[in-house]
């Protein structure tokens, strides 16, 4: 869940740079408490365009996903005054199917809403995809909820375009399933 931190940012042929106070870093362990909360808010937001993550719920698991992130050094954060103001998780992709490219994965962004608007999420985004092309990949890929039109926006200003589509329907509104 790539989530749009409403960041309208410079040009995406630009090399991103956070503003002056903000600074782009490996996040470690011990921010594992902060990025798990700033996750919880990602998903509590993301439950307006139908995500059907749990945000609460989810605590735990992601604050161990968090740790791991920062073991394996796929988390980056964004500081302002010391404080973690956002944050982008990634990895490189693997699976059990040959595929003709190595690929990387944006899992997460996040930034404060207080923060937005201010080239953060771009430089976070930025730090990511530099880290995954040292690791090798080939193409970057995300998902953004089809109804955030901010994170959709977002994502195509960096040219992200749709490779894979994800339908779903509720089964209780499968006219093919009702015997009415």
């Amino acid at each position: 869940m790539a989530d749009a931190p409403d960041d309208l940012g410079p040009d995406p042929d630009r090399n991103f740079t956070p503003p002056g106070d903000v600074t782009i870093s490996s996040a470690g362990t011990d921010d594992a408490d902060r990025l798990a909360d700033l996750w919880v808010d990602l998903a509590a937001d993301q439950r307006r365009h139908s995500s059907h993550l749990e945000a609460e719920a989810n605590r735990e698991v992601i604050h161990e996903t968090m740790l791991r992130h920062a073991v394996t050094d796929t988390v980056f954060s964004a500081r302002r005054g010391g404080t973690v103001v956002g944050f982008v998780t990634f990895g490189v992709e693997s699976g059990r199917y040959e595929q003709d490219v190595t690929r990387g994965t944006i899992h997460n962004v996040y930034v404060e809403p207080s923060d937005r608007g201010e080239g953060i999420g771009s430089a976070l985004l930025a730090a990511a995809e530099r880290e995954l092309v040292s690791l090798g990949v080939g193409v970057v890929t995300l998902e953004a909820m089809a109804r955030n039109d901010a994170a959709r926006s977002f994502y195509a200003r960096h040219g992200y375009t749709p490779h894979r589509i994800e339908l779903e329907k509720p089964i209780n509104d499968d006219p093919l399933s009702n015997d009415g």
